[in-house]
């Protein structure tokens, strides 16, 4: 699958990776609905940090389709929530 991260690039994740972005990600709902805003930014930079180590990055001249795009790591929690579906960021 093919994620962009809003303001930096592409990066190719192998659906194997799924289940521990899928974990951060059911954690990153809980406390935007809990309001805890400090566990948000944690969990959104542990989130991203985690697609950065296990994507494969692309060339930056490469226009691949992103199948999942996801926020920046200054986003807000009313941007990021504008960006959820029931599953969250990440489907699945």
């Amino acid at each position: 699958m093919i994620a962009r991260i809003m303001g930096e690039g592409q990066v190719k994740l192998d659906d194997a990776h799924f289940t521990e972005l899928n974990k951060l990600d059911d954690e990153l709902l809980e406390e935007m609905e809990s309001g805890d805003v400090e566990g948000f930014r944690r969990t959104l930079g542990a989130l991203l940090d985690a697609v950065r180590r296990m994507g494969t990055p692309l060339p930056d001249d490469a226009l691949e389709p992103s199948e999942l795009i996801l926020p920046s790591p200054d986003a807000t929690l009313g941007e990021v929530r504008e960006m959820l579906s029931d599953d969250g960021l990440i489907p699945g």
